[in-house]
């Protein structure tokens, strides 16, 4: 079964970090492009950043550069969003999703709140 599995949100002060991960099962990410999106109650899905394991190639949004970093671990099939200088408006749920190739997945979400 293909399955995209998110862990690593949670609450934090402002200023603070968190790291997401995005752990595939059933296949295997190498290829992809496995990608970070972040949504809020009433506001369209809005892409944050994505990685390319074919080429390594990485993109942000305006929004987060400089403070989020995608990378990848390609022993554990993870990819990781590493968000740093966390601010309030960066609350929402965080989504990963894989496509660009066979397989196209999302994962169930994972929220991140950060309180001002």
């Amino acid at each position: 079964e293909v399955q995209l599995v998110e862990s690593g949100g949670g609450l934090v002060q402002a200023g603070g970090s968190l790291r997401l991960s995005c752990t595939a099962s059933g296949f295997s990410f190498d290829d992809y492009t496995v990608g970070w999106f972040r949504q809020v109650p009433g506001k369209e899905r809005e892409r944050v950043s994505c990685i390319s394991k074919r080429d390594g190639r990485t993109y942000y949004a305006d929004s987060v550069k400089g403070r989020f970093s995608v990378s990848s671990d390609n022993v554990k099939n993870t990819v990781y969003l590493q968000m740093n200088s966390l601010k309030p408006e960066d609350t929402a749920v965080y989504y990963c999703w894989c496509g660009g190739g066979p397989v196209e997945s999302w994962g169930q979400g994972t929220q991140v709140t950060v309180s001002s």
